[in-house]
């Protein structure tokens, strides 16, 4: 369907193709490239974080920004005449939260960045008209705390039921491009967005000087990347699951995805366990794989009236999204799904803390005060949910501990003990835990 975008500014240009795919819901589009110009480039470059480390070619977005126009111009016309040349992503290594291991990341260069964003952007306001409300992770108006409350309010309608707890393997490294083409194809066949699409497809990873072009995957670290592994999983799960599997059900199901991160809560135990050996079938048949320890299916049903707290028949608890759901009881002793930090998300956050500690300890007090600040606030605005509250004073206590440790050895001549330590937060105070979100509930 070749449609033809009238000028404006880049809220009217993206709103009008939200428009004209939500008019047109089975029709692709062939002629949306010329929404892109000078103007959304700029939009595009003020999206991208500007603090991030150099791609390969070493460029920083303070060096991009001298010749910011010049530059945007470039990228504009190599795009349009189909010049563009996708640089490999450059591979580091950072360490896992924890301390175990090393994690791979992926770092575009800059103008790639800008690029990617631009078309992210277009690709977005297309497939809003076409994700599901079960999805949740990186899009517009759409949050982990709203998947945390849609799993909180699933549990507590159907009293628990049976829960499908599942990991994906390496998903951003596994996507089948072909497949993911042939997604692409129901809604976008313009030949300049699906030709720039693929060439980051195939540019390859940089790692000690050596570039690795894979056969599967999204760009490393791109920021196309959540906007296609969403599209992906849109057609593979979201879809499947809500017009074929649903129908199926003897009783009630739902599913709640963030990204890759997802989990089935279903009514029936028949039904949870049909999906357990129907989800890996449908999974193998895009490439991808379930994680067989870590995927699992669990009773997860409402106790009784009278049973006690710590009788259970087996696992009564599962994680997701950084939160630890398990049954516990309310102020006035009913049975009701609580949601706490999981045990590796606060024994990673602590050893941030203590790395973060040990490396700043010879920093102005005051310095160190406003970082930490910063970091609590940081943890509170995600796990600062009611109920969690044990949790976050368990977190803000560690962080106590571990700057009196640290500050007692910066080589003073007097101890920082703990009388000492309390005169100095009376005057350094540490933001204490608070409750940000209320999400579902009682």
């Amino acid at each position: 369907m070749q449609q033809t975008l009238s000028c404006g500014n880049v809220s009217t240009k993206l709103q009008r193709i939200a428009q004209l795919a939500r008019q047109h819901p089975e029709r692709s589009f062939t002629a949306i490239s010329h929404a892109i110009d000078t103007e959304l480039l700029k939009e595009a470059y003020h999206r991208t974080r500007k603090d991030g480390a150099a791609g390969v070619d070493e460029q920083t977005a303070e060096q991009y920004a001298t010749q910011l126009e010049i530059n945007l111009e470039s990228l504009l016309n190599r795009f349009k005449d189909g010049t563009y040349q996708a640089p490999p992503v450059k591979r580091v290594y950072i360490p896992k939260g924890g301390g175990k291991g090393l994690r791979p990341i992926g770092i575009p260069t800059f103008s790639d960045k800008i690029l990617q964003r631009a078309v992210a952007m277009v690709l977005g306001a297309i497939y809003e008209q076409d994700f599901l409300y079960c999805s949740y992770g990186f899009r517009p108006k759409r949050s982990a705390h709203q998947a945390l409350k849609a799993i909180w309010n699933s549990l507590m309608d159907i009293n628990g039921g049976w829960v499908v707890e599942v990991d994906l393997k390496d998903y951003f490294g596994s996507l089948v491009h072909s497949q993911l083409r042939s997604f692409l194809d129901r809604r976008v066949k313009d030949g300049v967005i699906r030709r720039v699409i693929d060439k980051w497809l195939k540019a390859g990873v940089m790692e000690e000087g050596l570039i690795r072009h894979p056969d599967t995957g999204t760009p490393q670290g791109g920021v196309i990347s959540p906007v296609l592994s969403n599209i992906y999983l849109h057609e593979v799960l979201d879809v499947w699951f809500e017009r074929q599997v649903r129908p199926m059900l003897t009783g009630r199901g739902a599913l709640i995805r963030y990204a890759d991160d997802f989990v089935m809560v279903f009514e029936q135990e028949r039904d949870a366990r049909r999906m357990m050996e129907a989800l890996p079938k449908r999974c193998g048949k895009y490439g991808l794989t379930l994680h067989p320890e870590k995927t699992r299916l669990l009773r997860f049903e409402r106790p009784s009236p009278k049973q006690d707290d710590t009788k259970s028949d087996g696992p009564r608890s599962f994680d997701f999204l950084g939160f630890t759901h398990f049954w516990g009881r309310t102020r006035k002793g009913r049975w009701a799904v609580r949601q706490k930090t999981a045990g590796s998300r606060l024994t990673r956050a602590v050893f941030n803390i203590h790395t973060w500690c040990r490396s700043s300890r010879h920093e102005p007090v005051a310095e160190q005060q406003q970082t930490l600040n910063r970091k609590l606030q940081g943890h509170y605005n995600y796990y600062g949910i009611i109920g969690n509250g044990d949790a976050l004073y368990r977190f803000f206590g560690q962080v106590r501990t571990t700057w009196r440790r640290w500050l007692n050895r910066r080589g003073a001549s007097r101890p920082m003990d703990y009388e000492r330590f309390e005169l100095l937060l009376s005057r350094y105070p540490l933001l204490r835990p608070r409750v940000v979100h209320g999400l579902g509930h009682p």
